[in-house]
């Protein structure tokens, strides 16, 4: 098991959603749902302390995986989160520079505001995404090209 307290988040998203906890636990745990505002990738979710978490990508190969830390249903859900890209978990033993995490800094705000649209009005976001320039040309630099 996993201990959190040891991680400091260097980014935190407060977003604001008028519905119901239940509701959000359902958007955040339904593979049906995380697909409409999560941009085609659907989660999978063993609602328990020490279940898996996956979140799979359009095309149903796995994008995203991890593992349940705290589940406390319907106000609190933390997970682990790994990216499923070779290239990049090769990297694991320095950290990643501001240039590649830049990605994932972008893609939040997106993802969690088409949530909230989702729950809102009943119809997600629909953004245009694409990795940053700089997590690009930061990867290219390594030698690592984009899955």
């Amino acid at each position: 098991m996993m201990n959190i307290d040891q991680f400091k988040p260097t980014l935190v998203y407060t977003i604001y959603i008028k519905t119901t906890p239940e509701k959000v636990w359902q958007a955040l745990t339904s593979g049906e749902l995380s697909g409409k505002y999560f941009f085609g990738n659907a989660v999978e979710i063993d609602q328990r302390i020490g279940g898996a978490f996956i979140v799979r990508a359009p095309d149903g190969s796995l994008h995203i995986s991890g593992e349940v830390v705290e589940c406390e249903r319907p106000k609190k859900l933390t997970v682990t989160f790994n990216v499923n890209w070779p290239a990049l978990i090769e990297l694991h033993d320095r950290p990643l520079s501001d240039d590649i995490l830049s990605g994932g800094r972008s893609g939040w705000p997106a993802i969690l505001s088409s949530l909230k649209s989702l729950l809102e009005t009943g119809e997600p976001l629909v953004v245009k995404l694409a990795p940053p320039q700089r997590m690009l040309e930061a990867l290219k630099a390594l030698g690592i090209g984009t899955p």
